[in-house]
């Protein structure tokens, strides 16, 4: 195995934030695109909770959890600097990316996908996550990114939720009185390296050699 395996989905926030990280690091992997109604036996195999991402290291040592992937990459290598925080602000950061991966996406799956879950008000839970989205507004009127004057790891692993967050009604996030958190989410979404994570690629198969990610 010449590269590190790993087992994306265009789409999925979690898988999102692996390869902002990747990406940034450079660390190149075989990519395996997976459509999650067909998950392919291989990274079943492997990683039996059938989420992605999944990343399968030359060693052949697995890393199943998105912040895990994260952190593996930068600390390969951290060209933009992203784990620049002390230790007073990663704990902060630490909190910060713990409320959007646990409160905030609780109400997140609810607001975007009610019809999943029985007995289910979306405008409620908009209302419950959009206390979180109020709180990383107030921090973005503070400094210009959630740790100070630079972009950290916590605004990437972030950023992918938000941007499902408003786009599942985008009128409705657009009118809210979040103008720095916004013009965050704008930045992000314009960034060359958002646009670089978000090629399009068709389905990996059984028995194919996936593209390399990132591309050259």
């Amino acid at each position: 195995m010449a590269y590190p395996i790993l087992y994306s989905f265009r789409r999925c926030p979690y898988a999102m934030r692996a390869r902002l990280a990747l990406t940034v690091s450079q660390q190149v992997c075989e990519l395996r695109e997976v459509v999650l109604r067909d998950k392919p036996q291989e990274m079943l195999d492997i990683s039996p909770k059938g989420t992605v991402p999944v990343l399968v290291q030359v060693d052949g040592s697995i890393l199943e959890e998105s912040l895990e992937i994260m952190m593996w990459a930068l600390k390969k290598q951290d060209s933009e600097v992203w784990l620049r925080a002390d230790s007073g602000q990663m704990a902060h950061l630490q909190a910060l990316v713990a409320a959007c991966d646990g409160h905030f996406k609780h109400h997140l799956d609810r607001y975007k996908y009610a019809q999943r879950y029985e007995n289910t008000n979306a405008q409620e839970h908009r209302a419950e996550g959009a206390k979180f989205l109020e709180t990383l507004n107030y921090q973005l009127g503070e400094t210009p990114y959630l740790c100070d004057q630079h972009r950290s790891w916590a605004d990437m692993a972030i950023a992918p939720f938000v941007r499902q967050f408003a786009n599942t009604d985008r009128p409705w996030f657009d009118a809210q009185p979040w103008p720095k958190l916004q013009a965050w989410l704008a930045e992000f979404l314009e960034s060359d390296l958002f646009q670089q994570i978000m090629g399009k690629y068709p389905q990996w198969k059984s028995g194919e050699v996936g593209p390399l990610f990132p591309g050259p």
